[in-house]
Formats: C-alpha cells, sequence, structure tokens
C-alpha cells in the first residue's frame, strides 16, 4: 500500500469519526434529516461570506457556513411552530431554498472561481493527499489530516464534557430545563458543531458521504444497542470500519471511493438489522417461531387434559387427532409433538399422547391464563 492510499483511508477515518460522534445525538433526536438540511444549505453562507472577503481560503467562510447552518435549524422550527407543517416538510422547504440561491449566486457572480456545487455535493477524497501543507519547505501531510483532526478533537471534548447535559437534554429536554440544563443552549451548540463537521469535510468528500456518515453508522449502533455510551463506540467503530473496507472495495472495483464508503456503511446497516442479537429481523423470526411452537404445545396439553381419563381419549389423544382435527400439518405436528416430549410435557407411544405431571401443571395453567 502507498503513502497515498494509506492517507486516503486516514482521511476516510477522520470524517467518519468526525460525522459520527454529533451524528449520534441527531439520531437520538430524531434529527436525521437535518445533517442533509446543513450539509446543503451551509453552502450559502461559503458563498456570501466569500462575496464579503474574496477568498475562499479565508476562515470567515467557515463562520458564514455555520451561520447559515444554525438559520437553517431556527427557520425550521419556526415553521414547525407555525404549525402549519411537520418537520419533515419544513426541511424540504427550507434547505432547498437556501442551495439553490447559493448556486445561483455562484452561476452568476462567481463562475470564474474554483467554488463548484458540484465539488461540495461529491467532493473526491482520492485527490486529499495532493492538497498539502507546507511550512518552509518541510511537508507536514495533507491539510485534511489537520482540518479534520482539529474537527474530531472539538467534537470529542464537547461530548467528554457535556456527555452527562447532552444525556439529559436529549433523552429527557423538560427534566433537563427543570435541574437548570439548557437543552436549547445544547441544541444549538450541536447544530454549529454539525455545521463545521460538514464544511470541514466538504473538501475532502462532499456532502452525500457527510450525511452517510452522519447518520448510518450512528443508526447501525442503534440497532445494537440502547446505552449511549455504548452507541458512541460502535458509531465509531462501524465509521472506521466502513472507511476501510469501502477503499478496498473501491480499489477492487475500481470504483468511487466516497460511494464505496457509503455504500460499506449501508452494509454494516443492513447487516446489523439481520443479524443483531436482540433486534435482528433473524432473531425475531427465530423468537417468533419459537412461540408459535410454545403456544401450540400448550394447546396440545389442554387438548390432552381436556380428553383425559375420558370414553374418547383414546381417540382425541393421538398423534393423528392432532392433524385430522386441530388441522395441524403433518410436520407442523410432529414439530409439536417432539417439542412436547423434550420438554417433558408429554409421553408417546405409538400413534397415543399422554401428559405427563408437569404437563398436566402446563395445561392447568393455560387454563387459568385463559
Amino acid at each position: 500500500m502507498s503513502i497515498e492510499q494509506l492517507e486516503i483511508i486516514i482521511v476516510g477515518i477522520l470524517v467518519a469519526i468526525a460525522c459520527g460522534l454529533p451524528g449520534v445525538f441527531l439520531v437520538l433526536r430524531g434529527m436525521s434529516l437535518m445533517s442533509d438540511a446543513i450539509s446543503h444549505s451551509v453552502l450559502l453562507g461559503i458563498v456570501a461570506m466569500f462575496f464579503v472577503v474574496g477568498s475562499i481560503h479565508s476562515p470567515w467562510l467557515l463562520v458564514g457556513a455555520v451561520v447559515v447552518g444554525l438559520l437553517t435549524v431556527i427557520s425550521t422550527e419556526l415553521l414547525v411552530k407555525s404549525k402549519r407543517m411537520k418537520e419533515d416538510a419544513a426541511i424540504g422547504v427550507v434547505f432547498p431554498v437556501f442551495f439553490s440561491l447559493a448556486v445561483l449566486l455562484i452561476n452568476i457572480f462567481a463562475r470564474d472561481i474554483h467554488l463548484d456545487q458540484d465539488a461540495v455535493l461529491l467532493g473526491e477524497i482520492a485527490l486529499a493527499p495532493f492538497d498539502r501543507w507546507e511550512i518552509n519547505g518541510r511537508d507536514l501531510g495533507p491539510i485534511s489530516f489537520w482540518i479534520l483532526g482539529l474537527v474530531v478533537m472539538v467534537n470529542s471534548l464537547f461530548i467528554g464534557f457535556f456527555y452527562q447535559s447532552l444525556k439529559v437534554a436529549t433523552f429527557d429536554a423538560l427534566f433537563s430545563t427543570m435541574i437548570g440544563i439548557s437543552s436549547r443552549r445544547i441544541h444549538y451548540i450541536l447544530m454549529a458543531l454539525v455545521s463545521i463537521t460538514a464544511v470541514a469535510s466538504f473538501q475532502s468528500v462532499g456532502s452525500i458521504l457527510v450525511v452517510s456518515f452522519m447518520i448510518t453508522p450512528p443508526v447501525t449502533a442503534y440497532v445494537l444497542t440502547r446505552r449511549l455510551s455504548s452507541m458512541i463506540y460502535l458509531t465509531v467503530l462501524f465509521g472506521v470500519l466502513s472507511a476501510i473496507f469501502g477503499y478496498g472495495f473501491a480499489y477492487l472495483l475500481d470504483a468511487s471511493i466516497a460511494g464505496s464508503m457509503a455504500v460499506m456503511s449501508g452494509f454494516f446497516l443492513v447487516a446489523a438489522i439481520l443479524f443483531s442479537p436482540t433486534q435482528g429481523l433473524i432473531m425475531q423470526w427465530r423468537l417468533h417461531k419459537h412461540q408459535k411452537i410454545q403456544f401450540a404445545c400448550s394447546m396440545l396439553t389442554i387438548q390432552l387434559f381436556s380428553h383425559e381419563n375420558t370414553d374418547q381419549e383414546h381417540i382425541e389423544n393421538t398423534f393423528t387427532n392432532l392433524i385430522s382435527h386441530m388441522n395441524w400439518s403433518i410436520p407442523f405436528a410432529e414439530k409439536v409433538t417432539q417439542h412436547a416430549i423434550y420438554h417433558g410435557y408429554v409421553l408417546k407411544k405409538d400413534d397415543q399422547l399422554r401428559l405427563t405431571d408437569l404437563g398436566r401443571e402446563i395445561a392447568k395453567n393455560s387454563f387459568t391464563m385463559s
């Protein structure tokens, strides 16, 4: 692996961590769409501040982006509070307006400037190693290392110092206000960090991968755990793995690196949805299947108990009867019978079925519950 390839992977990892940390709280607050809105609308802040300072390298562009990011949040909240539309509709109104205005300004007044809306949206992480920081002829590495590293540090420090406040404000805003924690202030600080993270990642990867890393790894972690600290660690883990394996996937297929990283993050999400030990679809299917067998087993004990010591016992309490009278298929009847025998509820001799003492207790309890 060449140095350039390693640097691309590191950039991807830094973007994944930087985006994933605030993304955890966006997902928990039900504000996933806000990441997409901010990542697009901040272009207006970049363009507007460019017209003021006249340079695309000025740090004031970041300030303009943060201001517009917060303006996006405030505008959305005002529309929601007007009770004329829901949050998703408000987001769908606000950010297209801001983004479209930015595109118009670029096309009309900045055609000759290296400020391209397509670059912001798509980005090209493969070019990150070529934009380097040099001081007195000394190569200090890609500029994106330093920018994204700083963002990772700021996001980490914010979560570390305000962990308890973030936790309370996220899960119970009313309670946080009662104990003196300003959930509104924390909300706007978080939105400012989302704006800073989005802008810092634009030049390297574009907003599409920013949104992917800000939402998909946290959602993947949320499928696997409900513990906030574990969710943060898993978000970072899945983001890092998506960057590493995404690059390998792109290398093998000679495809888009950013696109492959986004696809890989989606792959981990699908895997979590399928194989989560607590909420996975496979586990839920197995649980449903087990409950169905268990319920049928209870019905079997009731059937046997109801006809025990009666004139019809030799007919009703048979395996054949399960198929003809209870309308069970032969495979299902065999599974239920085997389950009952394995757990000591029933004894089987030829076609005849008899309850054990434990089976009678199960039947009596089932009668009581019904």
